[in-house]
C-alpha cells in the first residue's frame, strides 16, 4: 500500500475482522418502525461545535442531560459531522489538506486527538459506554459513500474477496459542499458490503443513533435502500436519519419505508426566516406523519450556539422569547423530533424551561392525528388530539412582521368540539376560561400560542 498523504491510517486486523464478520439474526422487515414509535429526543453537537467537538465537551453534555432533561424523555447524544479528521476548523471545513483516520478496510475512525478514548483501535467504544453508563443513547453523523482516500488507495472492502474500494464507487452525484466521499454504485458487487462493514463496526461500538447525510437532494435511493438493509442485518438497532434539506415529496412512501426520520428543509438557524421557511414547508408533510417514521424539522437552534459553529459568533440565540415559544410550539405540536442543537452546559432557566415543560412534551409524545387547518401569509392554525384523555390541542401562530397584534382564530366545530370547553396556555399553565363556538387570540408579531382544550 502507497503511501497516503496526510493521512492517519489505524490498522486493526484480526479484532475487527472478527467483530465485523459475526453472524447475527437479521431484524423483520419493517421492524426499524418499533425503534422510534415517539421522535427521538436528543442533543447534536452540530450547531454549537461544528466539525470540531470533542470528547470532553459531548461528556459534559451527557452529564448534562442525565441530571436535567432525561426524566422527561430525552435520550440521545450525538456526535455530528467530521469526527475522523484530526485538523478541521471552526465556522467551516477543511477541505485543503485534512488530516483522516481511517483504518485498512477504508472505514473512518474517530480522531485521538479530539477522542482520546478512541486509542488501540477502540473506535467510539468507551465514550458510547459512558453515554450509556448514563441511561442514555449514544450517535453519530456520517457522509454518504465511500472515502475519497479509500478509493485512491484501492483499499479492500470487509466480508468481499479482493474487492476494493476502487470497484464501487462513482464521482457522479458527488456531494458538493463536502468532498470527502465518492458516491457508492448500489448495484456493484462490493457495494452493500461496505456499507454492511461500517454498520457493523458501529453496531460493535454501540451506536445507537445515526444522521446520513447527503441522502436527500437529489434522492438517493439505491444507497438508501443499501443502508437499510446494513442496519437491519447489523444485530443491533440503529435509528436512522436521512439529513439534509428538502426530502422530495414525492418519495414520502419510500423515505418511510427506510427511515425513522428525515428532513424536510436545510439547517435551521437561529432567524426568523428560517422559521417562516420551515412553516411552510411542514405543509406537505402531515399526511406522513406516522409512529416510527417522522418528518424532521433539524435541530433546534436554541441557547448557546455557535461555540466553534459553522454560523456567526458564539453567542445565546438571537430569537427573541417569543420566537422561541414559537420554534418549540411547532416542533411539538408537528411531532417533529427534537434535536437540540445548543450547549447543553451553557443553558439559562429559560431555556431549560423550554425543554422541560411536562405538558408540552406529553402532547408532543401521545398525541395523534395532526392536522394543519389553514395557513397564509401571516397565519398559521395546527391541531392534534390526545386519544388517551380525549384533549384536543391548538396552535396559532402570527408569521407577520406587522407592528399592530393580529388576531387569529377557529370555529371549534373544525376542532370536533361541540359545545363548552376549557383552554389552558400549555407553555405558563394560565387557565384562559371557557369559549363556545369560536376561539381565537391576539397575537403580536412572530407571537404564538400553544393551548389545550378539553370539553
Amino acid at each position: 500500500m502507497k503511501n497516503l498523504k496526510l493521512l492517519s491510517i489505524a490498522i486493526f486486523f484480526a479484532l475487527f475482522a472478527c467483530n465485523n464478520q459475526k453472524q447475527v439474526e437479521p431484524f423483520a422487515k419493517g421492524e426499524f418502525k418499533t425503534w422510534a414509535e415517539t421522535p427521538p429526543m436528543g442533543w447534536n453537537s452540530w450547531d454549537c461545535y461544528g466539525p470540531t467537538v470533542e470528547e470532553h465537551e459531548v461528556k459534559a453534555n451527557a452529564d448534562y442531560m442525565a441530571e436535567n432533561m432525561k426524566d422527561y424523555g430525552w435520550e440521545y447524544i450525538v456526535v455530528d459531522i467530521r469526527w475522523f479528521v484530526e485538523n478541521d476548523k471552526a465556522g467551516g471545513y477543511n477541505q485543503t489538506d485534512p488530516i483522516y483516520v481511517i483504518d485498512e478496510y477504508g472505514r473512518y475512525q474517530p480522531a485521538v486527538n479530539r477522542f482520546p478514548s478512541a486509542a488501540d483501535g477502540k473506535g467510539f467504544k468507551d465514550l458510547a459506554e459512558y453515554v450509556h453508563g448514563k441511561g442514555l443513547k449514544f450517535g453519530i453523523h456520517i457522509m454518504r459513500g465511500i472515502p475519497k482516500v479509500a478509493v485512491e488507495n484501492k483499499l479492500p472492502i470487509l466480508g468481499t474477496d479482493g474487492i476494493t474500494a476502487d470497484q464501487i464507487y462513482s464521482t457522479e452525484l458527488q456531494c458538493p459542499w463536502l468532498r470527502d466521499n465518492y458516491t457508492i454504485v448500489a448495484d456493484k458487487p462490493g457495494a452493500q458490503e461496505y456499507y454492511n462493514s461500517i454498520m457493523n463496526m458501529y453496531a460493535d461500538w454501540g451506536v445507537d443513533f445515526i444522521k446520513i447525510d447527503d441522502l436527500s437532494r437529489p434522492y438517493h435511493q439505491g444507497e438508501i435502500e443499501l443502508i437499510r438493509n446494513a442496519i437491519d442485518n447489523c444485530g443491533r438497532p440503529i435509528v436512522l436519519s436521512t439529513s439534509p434539506g428538502a426530502t422530495p415529496i414525492s418519495a414520502a412512501d419510500h423515505v418511510k419505508e427506510h427511515a425513522n426520520m428525515w428532513r424536510m428543509v436545510d439547517d435551521v438557524w437561529d432567524s426568523w426566516w428560517h422559521f417562516d421557511h420551515l412553516i411552510k414547508v411542514t405543509e406537505g408533510w402531515y399526511p406522513h406523519i406516522a409512529a416510527g417514521t417522522w418528518p424532521d424539522c433539524d435541530m433546534i437552534p436554541l441557547g448557546r450556539i455557535s461555540i466553534r459553529g459553522e454560523r456567526g459568533e458564539d453567542r445565546m440565540t438571537r430569537l427573541t422569547p417569543n420566537e422561541q415559544y414559537s420554534f418549540m410550539t411547532l416542533f411539538t405540536i408537528f411531532k417533529s423530533p427534537l434535536m437540540f442543537g445548543g450547549d447543553l452546559p451553557s443553558n439559562d432557566e429559560f431555556t431549560l424551561s423550554l425543554l422541560t415543560n411536562e405538558d408540552v412534551l406529553k402532547m408532543h409524545r401521545e398525541s395523534a392525528d395532526v392536522k394543519q387547518l389553514f395557513q397564509d401569509e401571516t397565519k398559521v392554525g395546527i391541531t392534534s388530539k390526545n386519544p388517551n384523555t380525549g384533549e384536543v390541542y391548538l396552535a396559532f401562530f402570527n408569521l407577520s412582521d406587522g407592528e399592530e397584534p393580529l388576531n387569529v382564530g377557529v370555529e371549534l366545530s373544525a376542532l370536533g368540539i361541540d359545545g363548552e370547553c376549557s383552554a389552558v396556555n400549555m407553555w405558563t399553565g394560565e387557565d384562559l376560561g371557557k369559549f363556545s363556538g369560536s376561539i381565537d387570540k391576539n397575537l403580536s408579531a412572530h407571537e404564538s400560542i400553544l393551548l389545550k382544550l378539553q370539553q
